[in-house]
């Protein structure tokens, strides 16, 4: 029997028999995976620090997800294709998750913008840099949030960009 599952992160709902291990639209742990019936869009009276992070991290996302869009446009094979796809809409969920807490419009992601390599080696360094930085300033934000909500989110970007991280890595490994 099909049950529903709303990710606390991305708010995204997925429908199974079975709760995931990790969220299948933004990444984030099974622990965020909550039955739907609990989920709650964030209400969050944020202060200045946060709205700010939240919007730098809004920034770090939209460009990220740009850049993935364009290593999957150039990218040779179902195996990279697929990778660098599933990462650029991973990235748009993380940035509609933080345009709800700032409680605005999702920014539109241009997916043809030429802002990667064109080999796929210097993208996936590209990636690990960017993957790299975003965990340093998601632990910085999580770190500054006074808002528990608002922590946990920083908290479960920077678990699910190491998950990124690791993986650049491991493609890294192949390729060497």
């Amino acid at each position: 029997m099909l049950k529903v599952f709303r990710c606390w992160i991305c708010g995204e709902t997925y429908l199974g028999e079975e709760k995931p291990t990790d969220c299948p639209y933004c990444g984030a742990d099974e622990e965020f995976l909550k039955p739907g019936e609990e989920y709650e869009l964030p209400d969050v009276e944020l202060t200045e620090t946060s709205r700010k992070n939240l919007e730098e991290a809004l920034e770090l996302e939209v460009d990220n997800a740009t850049f993935y869009y364009c290593a999957y446009n150039k990218a040779e094979g179902p195996k990279t294709e697929g990778m660098f796809k599933r990462l650029a809409k991973v990235e748009s969920e993380h940035a509609e998750a933080i345009c709800l807490f700032l409680d605005i419009e999702e920014p539109e992601i241009d997916k043809h913008i030429d802002k990667c390599a064109e080999e796929l080696p210097d993208n996936l360094e590209d990636a690990h840099a960017r993957e790299s930085r975003a965990i340093k300033h998601y632990r910085k934000f999580a770190e500054e949030a006074e808002e528990p909500r608002v922590k946990e989110l920083f908290e479960a970007l920077v678990e699910i960009e190491t998950d990124h991280l690791e993986l650049h890595e491991g493609e890294l490994e192949e390729l060497a």
